[in-house]
């Protein structure tokens, strides 16, 4: 500490808070970015002990308000036609959550996960990207399935767990996936798509291609490492990737104040290095074009960005979650408000313009409805996977240990097989 002093003993406080531009001249430079590798050379000295918690809070990115009017300036990113037909999409996937969601209530599903209050989240932001980019999704993603062209047959052959979707019925309910739209598999456990969407956006920069990796993911999924480790990776390596994050806050029965102490999530997009936007995620024109802008310029520069869409989830986290004990029923209620909620915005427009009526809507509403009941019947008659499926694509070989379990269950299934409906299983 002595010999500290004695080498601060010569510079005054004034010197020392000359800005490090300044100084270089005088000062050898460590290298072309200034004194201090670290750090960009606009930072300044100063003789002030301060310390720094936060920014000013990032601004919400708006295009149409909750009285369904463009803000002063704002203009809408694509034509009423365009708009009408990411609306369809909205009510389909709501009228999809609706059944689905009774249906797992009389128990002829396991579970399921609504997107009630985040249609406009997943749909607006799905149609801001181009189709060759590819979607890691979280389980929130229903709508942005839909707009790529997702069936509502795929739905329910998977939340039935059919043998002839792609995960062959051996994952949970909501789980979808679809190689030719270009989205992947979804998974449980929470944010492991994020490296693996960044590992992608680096492969396609490094091999030249016009297209990015797109990771979905909520604000609680913002609190495992694998979201940090992700946007160091993107940001150094400038990954072609594009994080959207669904801030609707709650994870689960967490509330986004338990979650950080910070400005959002946006914020993180900064400190790690990403250009970074915050959307209102209710308002469908603004996601569609903060999508849109944020893609194009992760394919154009080859550099990450992350888009914070602000939106509610208005329903309980899935099927195995009663959010009427940690949240009050006014709160939710509020949310619900016309115009603030993304279905009635858009409608609210439309109406205004002459392209849609309630006529046209409650026809929209129960054509879906029947066409969910009558997939939901073909599924029913199709089989299950079959059961040897289970102990398959997980290692390139069987481990020892599987081939043991393997043998085990069809010498139990061999002794009791006619305790169990076999019947409605594929053949292995």
């Amino acid at each position: 500490m002595q010999r500290l002093a004695r080498s601060l003993a010569g510079v005054s406080c004034r010197q020392r808070a000359v800005p490090l531009a300044a100084v270089t001249g005088s000062v050898p430079r460590a290298g072309a970015r200034g004194y201090f590798e670290g750090i960009s050379e606009k930072a300044e000295f100063t003789n002030k002990a301060e310390f720094r918690k936060a920014a000013e809070p990032i601004p919400i990115f708006r295009i149409m308000n909750e009285d369904a009017e463009l803000i002063p300036g704002a203009e809408l990113p694509f034509s009423n036609e365009e708009m009408l037909g990411m609306f369809k999409t909205m009510v389909r996937a709501s009228q999809i959550d609706n059944v689905l969601n009774s249906l797992q209530r009389q128990g002829r599903i396991s579970f399921y996960m609504t997107q009630t209050g985040e249609e406009a989240a997943g749909v607006g932001s799905c149609a801001g990207l181009r189709e060759t980019d590819v979607i890691w999704p979280q389980y929130r993603e229903l709508g942005a399935f839909l707009h790529r062209g997702f069936t509502i047959q795929q739905v329910t052959d998977q939340c039935l767990s059919r043998g002839c979707e792609p995960g062959r019925g051996r994952q949970m309910p909501v789980h979808y996936t679809d190689r030719d739209l270009h989205i992947q598999a979804v998974t449980s456990p929470l944010g492991t798509q994020l490296p693996q969407a960044v590992g992608a956006g680096y492969a396609f920069r490094i091999g030249g291609e016009a297209r990015c990796g797109v990771a979905y993911f909520g604000d609680g999924a913002a609190s495992e490492g694998d979201f940090a480790v992700a946007l160091n990776f993107a940001a150094t390596l400038r990954s072609q990737c594009v994080f959207i994050c669904r801030n609707n806050g709650w994870a689960i029965s967490t509330p986004v104040k338990e979650q950080y102490a910070g400005d959002g999530i946006a914020v993180r997009g900064l400190a790690y290095g990403l250009q970074t936007i915050r959307v209102d995620g209710n308002d469908l024109a603004a996601t569609f074009h903060a999508t849109r802008l944020a893609r194009d310029h992760c394919v154009e520069h080859g550099e990450p960005a992350i888009v914070e869409l602000m939106t509610y989830r208005r329903s309980h986290h899935s099927t195995s979650d009663d959010s009427s004990k940690y949240r009050e029923k006014a709160a939710v209620s509020a949310m619900a408000r016309e115009g603030l909620e993304p279905l009635s915005r858009v409608r609210i427009w439309l109406t205004k313009h002459g392209v849609w009526d309630d006529a046209k809507h409650a026809e929209l509403e129960a054509s879906t409805r029947e066409e969910v009941m009558q997939s939901l019947k073909i599924s029913e008659s199709k089989k299950l996977g079959p059961i040897s499926a289970m102990f398959e694509d997980v290692f390139a070989q069987e481990t020892p240990q599987l081939l043991r379990q393997k043998a085990e269950l069809f010498e139990h299934l061999e002794k009791y097989g006619d305790k169990y409906d076999l019947a409605k299983y594929e053949q292995s």
